[in-house]
This record gives C-alpha cells, structure tokens and sequence, in this order.
C-alpha cells in the first residue's frame, strides 16, 4: 500500500472525483482507499463516516455557488441567490441528491438556507424562514429531476432532454416571493 500521507483535503479532492467517476450509487469508502492506494481505515482517520465525508462534500457543493452582487430589490436577490444554488447543484454529479440527503440527516449543508433567508428582506421572520425553505426544496427538486433525467439519457433510458423545462423553476421561485410580498404589503 501506498505510504503517502493525505491530508483531509486531499481525501475530500479524491472523493468528490470518484463521486464524478462513479456516481453517489456506486460510492463506496473502499473504492476511495482503492483510488488513494490506501486501506479504508486510513479514510477514517478523516472522517468518522461516509455520512460525514458526504457532509463535506454538500458544504463543499453549497459553497461552489457564486457570490450574488446585491441589488436594490430583494426579490431579485432572492432569485439570483436560489439561480446559483442551481448552478452549483448541477456543477456536480449527484449534486442536489448528496446535499438532499445531507439536509436530511441535519449533517450541514445549510449555507444557501443562510444565504437565501438573507436576501428575503422582510420583518415577517416566519415568512423568512417558510418562503427560504420553499426556495431550497423548490430548486433540490428540480436539480434532482434534471440530474435523474441526465442519467437516465446517459444510459440511453430516455432521450429526450429537451423536455426538460427549467424556467418551471423561476416562475415558481417569483410565485413563492410574489405572494411573500403580497402578504407583507397588505
């Protein structure tokens, strides 16, 4: 077995590899030691779990969203900031359906629900929080649609792509701010 020593990032950098190599289904620890040349227990000196190391790996997706230039109306804030978590959801194979399952575990991932509760300025703090969790769900379930269907074109299951309608996705992010709005300007 290799001696080289690998630091957290490094091990992080191979993962998020494989992952593109291999997809979320077929990830396993073992094919990472196997791609290091290391045994498994030297994945672990890393990270407790796999659950963790995919932890990791949704911050890391979270965090590959662009900075949104802040603009005069929140709205358009709002809708930039929920465009970008899409970018960065689809940069990555398996993207929307790694930091779904990371949501849901409460494992992390949360930095577009602080980003998008942001730029929803509106005194009505439920609101926020109702309107942001709309947004992020919204916006993973589309990304998960559209990766499905990515794959299931790759295997030659489907074959028509272009079906898919993703200005579905803006016009439901404006439904969900529009009536925000609505409610705080009665």
């Amino acid at each position: 077995m290799n001696a080289t020593r690998y630091s957290k990032a490094d091990v992080l950098g191979a993962a998020m590899r494989l992952l593109e190599e291999v997809g979320l289904p077929d990830f396993t620890i073992r094919k990472l030691a196997a791609s290091l040349d290391l045994q498994p227990s030297a994945i672990y000196w890393h990270f407790e779990s796999k659950q963790e190391l995919l932890a990791e790996i949704s911050n890391t997706i979270v965090a590959f969203s662009k900075t949104v230039d802040k603009l005069s109306d929140w709205r358009i804030n709002a809708t930039a900031e929920a465009l970008a978590f899409r970018d960065a959801l689809l940069a990555f194979r398996d993207g929307a359906e790694i930091v779904s399952s990371t949501l849901a575990l409460g494992l992390g991932a949360n930095g577009f629900l602080e980003r998008i509760f942001a730029a929803i300025e509106v005194d009505d703090e439920k609101l926020r929080v109702a309107a942001s969790e709309s947004i992020q769900f919204l916006v993973l379930g589309q990304v998960w649609h559209e990766q499905q269907r990515m794959q299931a074109n790759s295997l030659g299951v489907v074959d028509n792509l272009d079906k898919i309608n993703s200005s579905g996705l803006n016009i439901g992010i404006q439904l969900i701010l529009d009536g925000i709005n609505e409610r705080v300007t009665k």
